[in-house]
């Protein structure tokens, strides 16, 4: 027996989802009854934007995991990179004890993962059935909620920005790659494989592509609903990265892999309404809808408090103050890449393509912010200001960041304390680490002092 993974285009309700992944229950049990799918890994995205994972017998999944949910430890949610616990009291609920949180999976996130392996994405709650507002997939699916009780659908499309790079980090094309043809030829065998790889996901890749910088390559996704373009956003990562390691390749999606170069997460964004209709454009061609106005003016507001979701890592700022497509200043424009908000297609495509976000973030984060920024437009009914006119400034340094959201009353508003103070306390670890850290860059300007 077959099962059926691969994504819809456009548009798709919560309610929709939930029906897709009831129809996918019958075809796992009996493909893992006959014997063609023997093991299940569940994948649950994690502050730092990969998965935590856990690998589980097949039969044991469809027999307890479906129906019972399956255990993981809750400091998933209150570790830092290298898995450590963080010190702040807004992530003490996730270390006390080190106990278990709740695994639910969304089986409309089926993947193959080989001939006998599947990957499922999962979400989570604590073992009373409360919810945990501060897992990333949590946060995007309570702003989609809102959203669709205003009868808005949002359809997200993700561009990933990566760049192959020797252990080391130095870049295997020793210049840019932008819509490149034979300059591609060095990465010609790890790239095929990559093709292949991501092929048999089955998640719609629209298009790849040679990227600015040396090394740099671009995935392009397929739109689709929100939930699904940011877990199948990480399920590239994931396998590209996988491709890359065993060609002995750095897959990297730093923000920045050196001064005035920038990985970007390039996020476009249209809504609908629940039968599928775009709301986006307006009467006129390339104008939007006085909603969709509503809904940009919303993000443009909300942005520079917001930082810390677009730039969570030290790395983050060397992107925005040094490469020359990361725009800092805060402006929409049609059809135009230095812009912080370009509008780009025309029509039913007509959609707004948010340029904040570095490859470093966490996706659903990215999307939840954008979705709870817009959609307050859309409450408030914001007027959106004029085609280029600067509206603010994102901010500059990581510091600054952290100030902002710590003091922001409309982040709360939009997002909740609780994930408020979940950002703070990862970008606050972050500052203390590297604070505390010896790099290359501050021996050599010590040297310089010599």
């Amino acid at each position: 027996m077959s099962v059926e993974h691969r994504r819809p285009v456009g548009p798709r309700t919560l309610a929709e989802r939930a029906q897709a992944a009831s129809a996918l229950s019958g075809a796992l049990r009996g493909a893992v009854a006959a014997g063609s799918v023997r093991r299940v890994v569940c994948l649950v995205p994690d502050p730092h934007a990969r998965f935590a994972s856990v690998e589980l017998a097949a039969d044991f999944f469809v027999d307890s995991v479906l129906t019972g949910g399956y255990g993981m430890c809750a400091y998933v949610f209150g570790w830092n990179p290298a898995r450590q616990a963080v010190n702040a009291p807004a992530v003490d609920q996730f270390l006390g004890g080190y106990g278990d949180l709740r695994i639910r999976p969304d089986l409309a996130t089926l993947t193959p993962d080989g001939p006998d392996t599947w990957l499922v994405v999962c979400d989570v709650e604590w073992p009373d059935g409360r919810s945990i507002p501060e897992a990333p997939r949590s946060t995007l699916r309570d702003q989609v909620v809102m959203a669709e009780k205003l009868g808005l659908v949002p359809s997200v499309g993700i561009e990933h920005e990566v760049t192959f790079t020797t252990p080391e980090g130095v870049p295997l094309t020793g210049g840019g790659l932008d819509y490149a043809v034979g300059g591609l030829s060095p990465l010609s065998g790890l790239l095929k494989d990559v093709r292949s790889a991501l092929y048999d996901l089955g998640l719609g890749v629209e298009s790849a592509r040679g990227e600015c910088h040396p090394g740099q390559y671009e995935v392009v996704q397929r739109h689709r609903d929100a939930l699904a373009a940011c877990d199948d956003a990480m399920l590239h990562q994931l396998v590209v990265r996988r491709v890359a390691a065993e060609h002995g390749v750095r897959a990297g999606y730093l923000a920045a892999e050196s001064s005035g170069t920038g990985g970007s997460c390039h996020v476009h964004l249209s809504i609908s309404d629940p039968s599928g209709v775009s709301l986006v454009a307006g009467a006129k061609p390339g104008q939007v809808s006085t909603l969709f106005g509503h809904f940009l003016a919303g993000v443009l507001r909300a942005a520079p408090d917001l930082t810390a979701f677009w730039a969570p890592t030290w790395n983050s700022y060397v992107r925005l103050r040094t490469s020359p497509f990361s725009p800092r200043s805060l402006r929409w424009g049609s059809d135009d890449r230095t812009a912080a908000v370009r509008l780009a297609g025309h029509g039913p495509s007509l959609r707004m393509e948010a340029r904040f976000a570095g490859a470093d973030a966490q996706v659903h984060l990215v999307v939840a912010a954008l979705i709870a920024a817009g959609v307050s437009g859309v409450e408030e009914r914001l007027a959106p200001p004029p085609e280029n006119k600067l509206v603010g400034d994102l901010a500059r340094t990581p510091w600054e960041a952290l100030q902002r959201l710590t003091t922001s009353k409309l982040a709360v508003a939009l997002l909740g304390q609780e994930v408020v103070d979940n950002r703070v306390a990862m970008l606050g670890e972050e500052l203390d680490a590297g604070l505390e850290a010896v790099s290359s860059w501050q021996r050599e300007r010590g040297d310089l002092r010599s």
